[in-house]
């Protein structure tokens, strides 16, 4: 008969794994003997051997118990689960790894892989770094919100971008964040894009500007995002509201009605 040290010793584990195997009740624990001592015949060797094999092949401790008493069907039908389980987790730390390493700034966070080269692509033109983290912050939520929309959506920017004129239109809002406390120059900034931006909707259509079709509460929530991140923002679209145009997130023609009644 064995003690306890020896049988972890010849199974090749240790005393401890021996006992946290009687806890889960894979390896039965036998009476103690007179003196004290729970004593183990040769079979528990070979039992152990068999939960130490498995559990080291990866197979979890909840389905050891299951294989040991199977048949030759059973533990190959088991075994093919459990391996396709394994193959499953193993994906999905993979999935893990490859978003891990995305996030090389806390900046790309929450951010597909598509819309942070979109985000280069802005810094390649020469965008200012501010607007481009506030088109980042926006898009957060936006993922977040319908990321199924979020490749269509990334491809209708690319192709506006390639358009020089609409590059002009994010430069544009870029010198409105320099404009603090300077009204007047806003105030120009707002008559040199309305008429900007009606060319732009009359050559193409409204939607090439009011491309990220959200609803409209969720479009004031992107808006307030860009409007906290900078307030120069906020006033020039109350400048362009009097020059026929609104939104930020969604900018949309100000039906004439409703410019006479902020003016």
């Amino acid at each position: 008969m064995l003690t306890i040290s020896e049988l972890a010793s010849y199974a090749g584990v240790t005393v401890r794994a021996v006992r946290h195997y009687h806890a889960k009740g894979l390896l039965p624990e036998p009476e103690r003997d007179h003196s004290g001592y729970r004593r183990y015949g040769a079979g528990a060797v070979v039992e152990l051997i068999k939960i130490r094999t498995l559990a080291e092949a990866g197979v979890p401790l909840a389905y050891v118990r299951e294989l040991l008493r199977a048949d030759v069907k059973e533990f190959t039908a088991a075994i093919a689960d459990i391996d396709e389980q394994l193959r499953q987790e193993i994906l999905e730390r993979m999935r893990h790894r490859e978003n891990i390493a995305r996030l090389t700034t806390g900046g790309n966070l929450a951010l597909p892989s598509e819309l942070i080269e979109f985000l280069d692509q802005l810094r390649a033109l020469g965008v200012d770094e501010r607007i481009v983290q506030i088109e980042r912050d926006g898009w957060i939520p936006l993922c977040a919100h319908s990321p199924e929309r979020v490749p269509e959506w990334v491809a209708r920017k690319r192709q506006q971008i390639a358009d020089p004129q609409f590059v002009d239109f994010y430069r544009i809002l870029g010198q409105a964040l320099d404009q603090t406390n300077d009204d007047q120059q806003l105030a120009e900034l707002a008559d040199k894009l309305a008429p900007y931006l009606s060319r732009l909707a009359d050559e193409r259509g409204d939607d090439y500007l009011n491309d990220v079709d959200v609803a409209p509460s969720f479009a004031k929530l992107m808006d307030a995002l860009a409007f906290d991140a900078a307030p120069p923002a906020r006033r020039l679209i109350e400048l362009l509201k009097k020059r026929g145009w609104t939104g930020w997130t969604k900018l949309e023609r100000v039906d004439s009605r409703v410019r006479k009644a902020s003016s």
